[in-house]
């Protein structure tokens, strides 16, 4: 009995966490996602709302920081890009991309390089998740929660380094 209610408490746990992405609208009637579907979801809406950053800063940008404690715009991508990758190591247990917290600037020296290692990260991070299907979500849910708010995090603070140099970050733009 306790393992039901465990899992219980899972997925309304999820129901809760996931709640922007667990419906869709199908016919007017509305429908639940699973459990990957919602993570999924999350992973990729975030995930590229970096890459959309990383593609749209301008290079010769790349190295701003909003002060000399603070990471530069490519070495924050280059961080999540990275953490994403010990994440997937970890819950795969076999190698997986950059799996290092902070790869090293000189081996990502372009924006095209630190973005393309970003999006293979998020690939990546969303094979894994459908590799994984329903039980193996459920199973690391505090790990895909934690390493998405990881994500969202720095997507924050890149907002403050567009809007420090009075530039309107993507989402926030006017949708054509």
């Amino acid at each position: 009995m306790r393992k039901i209610r465990g899992w219980v408490f899972v997925y309304a746990s999820l129901a809760v966490i996931f709640a922007p992405s667990l419906r869709s609208q199908e016919g007017g009637a509305q429908k639940q996602s699973t459990p990957t579907q919602a993570a999924l979801a999350r992973w990729n809406d975030i995930g590229n709302e970096l890459i959309t950053m990383g593609e749209d800063w301008p290079a010769d940008k790349y190295t701003y920081r909003l002060n000399a404690k603070v990471r530069t715009f490519q070495e924050v991508l280059l961080h999540v890009a990275g953490t994403n990758y010990e994440l997937l190591n970890r819950l795969s247990r076999r190698k997986v991309g950059d799996g290092r917290n902070d790869p090293a600037v000189s081996d990502y020296e372009t924006k095209e390089q630190t973005v393309a290692f970003l999006k293979k990260s998020v690939a990546d991070g969303a094979a894994e998740i459908q590799r994984e299907g329903d039980a193996g979500v459920v199973k690391n849910i505090y790990d895909w929660i934690g390493y998405t708010e990881h994500m969202g995090e720095h997507y924050g603070l890149l907002v403050a380094y567009y809007r420090n140099n009075a530039i309107v970050p993507p989402a926030s733009r006017p949708q054509k």
